[in-house]
């Protein structure tokens, strides 16, 4: 007798004596050991053989079908299934309960979806419950569409959702989010006169809060506890960051204060909220007086908060204030770690602003900090950037000897800064080491190249490299294609150009303004002012906005051939779509008016520059001189 054969007997006679528990024990054990692994079919004719009457049969089934659940074996279980459901067994609705939690669990929401396709498939009964699980599934996959035409299904076939099956789908759709679905869904609620669970507050007031609809949220707030449901810490975070956001300070402390009173104990978040609201309101004192505090209440201002605020302060471009933040850091005896110069660095190198970072990071070691290894990429990058490669093969080695192991982004820091200055043969040395390393180049690595070649007009070279890229697997972006499409614009090789944006098309890229604005460049240049304004229409026709450069270039183009009135009306159009004209706007606008002899309109927009935050360059300086010279104004061109 094998060892199965003897299980499944010995799990009859069980049943016989209605000992449920133990023989539920056996199954489950036939269910996790893989030695009594066997197909569905074999183990039907071992009851057979066993002349096990049908019903008790079908009892061993669902307790097999259930026991394969429970150890995770999905698809024996399936197998169960439709063998059962083949030989007209009756399936437990419980055991498809137990089916269902499972994939849950494991979450393999995949599964739970296909299960539930197999219950309405072969009539099982399903339960609220059941359907809240799938609903909660298909939530989780994204399917939220999905999600919801299934419950509109079940409650056309007569089943009325519970609270839970609603707010399952309120807490996705606020996720989302889509208030539209989620104005319906509530009123679906009230309608039911069922009620929101206190996580489906929470996440509305989270929102609500972050989208600084506060009517909203004070409405719900006061519902809460209308209701009498407990609210939390978290309840009031996300109502103190909303106030603290849209600049409402005093209520933000004014829930500071009510929060405190019911004992609920602010966290990390919350002081983040308030020192940010009272940052944003320029109260740098009332910040200091804060952050005082905490410390003497014993509130831990910890390297989190500071890193999240200085992050935070850097996204936004405020890089300046990150620093003047930093400084307070460090004056309340917080040292900062590599992530918070790495941050800040990071930004000031983004924006050009090579001294102070690189300035930054070295004052890292004096203070103890170990740079990482972004820390050695952003200084190679910079070392790069400026062509001093002394300094950043210097650095690569040094880091490489404390056990940092460059990675792809260090490397194209080094090869994007050869490419720069044209020194292609270290540029191609180092592609070469990083792959004798392991380290794999990606699609920036080849742009970087390509850009570089185009910068030097060889082209042969930059389509070599996009077809050896592709060749080692390596895909093209729309990057890849644009740096390309310029450097043909660039040298007037309009045709080139085209058929490279047809290829880049029909490799499912889109073209984007860096593209667009290319050929357009391309075409000012060439004085084909009518293909220009073509492509400005086209471009605009897809969705795709113009930027300042986009303009300046075809600002430029009407410039030099003398037709300021439509160089004007691009102008306005311009400032309507809240773009700034920079300082090649200008200077395009003075050459224009000065090869027409018109000097005081060029002076008024040489003298605008300034009140705008522009400095004229050396080229707008010549042109205005040698307009003020052409005319005999000397006297004024020798003041300037």
């Amino acid at each position: 007798m094998s060892k199965l054969h003897g299980a499944l007997c010995l799990r009859l006679r069980l049943l016989e004596v209605r000992n449920f528990a133990s023989a539920k024990k056996i199954l489950h054990a036939v269910g996790a050991d893989n030695g009594l692994k066997k197909p569905i079919s074999e183990i039907a004719s071992l009851l057979g053989e066993n002349q096990v009457q049908h019903n008790v049969m079908g009892k061993v089934f669902n307790m097999l079908f259930i026991a394969y659940a429970e150890n995770i074996r999905f698809k024996e279980a399936l197998e169960v299934f439709d063998y059962m459901k083949k030989d007209g067994f009756e399936i437990a609705v419980r055991a498809c309960k137990v089916y269902l939690r499972a994939t849950e669990r494991q979450k393999r929401y995949d599964l739970l979806f296909e299960f539930y396709q197999k219950m309405v498939e072969f009539d099982v009964k399903i339960t609220v419950y059941s359907m809240t699980m799938v609903i909660n599934g298909l939530c989780k996959l994204g399917e939220v569409c999905k999600a919801r035409r299934l419950m509109d299904e079940m409650v056309s076939k007569g089943m009325k959702p519970k609270e839970y099956t609603y707010n399952t789908l309120l807490d996705a759709y606020v996720k989302e989010p889509n208030f539209a679905v989620v104005s319906e869904n509530l009123r679906e609620i009230k309608s039911e006169r069922l009620d929101f669970y206190v996580k489906s507050y929470t996440l509305l007031i989270d929102e609500y809060s972050t989208f600084s609809n506060l009517e909203e949220v004070e409405r719900l707030f006061r519902e809460m506890e209308e209701k009498g449901m407990k609210s939390d810490f978290r309840v009031y975070n996300y109502m103190i960051s909303g106030y603290s956001k849209i600049g409402n300070v005093k209520k933000a402390f004014s829930l500071f204060g009510e929060m405190t009173e019911k004992c609920f104990f602010p966290n990390s978040h919350t002081y983040i909220a308030l020192i940010k609201g009272l940052y944003n309101a320029e109260q740098m004192q009332e910040v200091e007086v804060l952050l005082n505090e905490m410390q003497n209440k014993g509130s831990y201002i910890n390297q989190v908060i500071f890193s999240m605020m200085i992050d935070d302060y850097c996204k936004q471009g405020n890089v300046d204030e990150a620093l003047r933040l930093l400084r307070i850091m460090e004056g309340l005896g917080h040292e900062a770690d590599a992530n918070v110069y790495n941050i800040i660095a990071t930004r000031l190198r983004k924006l050009d602003r090579y001294g102070e970072a690189k300035r930054l990071l070295l004052s890292m070691v004096d203070r103890g900090v170990a740079l990482n290894l972004l820390s050695y990429t952003t200084l190679i990058d910079i070392y790069s950037k400026q062509g001093n490669f002394v300094e950043a093969k210097r650095t690569l080695n040094e880091m490489e000897t404390k056990g940092i192991k460059p990675d792809t982004a260090t490397y194209n820091a080094l090869i994007n800064g050869y490419c720069r200055h044209g020194n292609f043969v270290d540029a191609k040395r180092t592609l070469s080491e990083m792959e004798i390393e392991g380290v794999m180049p990606n699609t920036i690595t080849y742009t970087a190249l390509i850009d570089g070649y185009c910068k030097l007009g060889n082209f042969v070279k930059a389509k070599s490299t996009l077809v050896e890229m592709e060749t080692k697997g390596v895909k093209p972006n729309t990057t890849t294609y644009t740096v390309l499409i310029d450097g043909y614009c660039k040298k007037g090789i309009m045709k080139e150009a085209y058929k490279l944006m047809i290829d880049m098309e029909a490799n499912d890229l889109i073209p984007d303004v860096y593209t667009y604005t290319a050929f357009i460049d391309g075409y000012c240049k060439q004085g084909k002012l009518v293909e220009a304004k073509r492509t400005l229409n086209v471009m605009e026709t897809k969705g795709v906005k113009p930027n300042t450069t986009t303009y300046t270039a075809l600002i430029d183009g009407y410039c030099k051939k003398g037709i300021m009135k439509e160089a004007y009306k691009l102008w306005i159009v311009m400032e309507a779509n809240d773009l700034i004209p920079n300082i090649y706007t200008y200077t395009s606008l003075i050459h224009g008016n000065c090869q027409l002899g018109k000097v005081d309109d060029a002076l008024k927009l040489f003298n605008k520059m300034p009140t705008k935050g522009l400095v004229p360059n050396v080229v707008t300086y010549t042109i205005f001189i040698s307009g003020l010279l052409k005319e005999g104004r000397t006297h004024e061109a020798c003041r300037l």
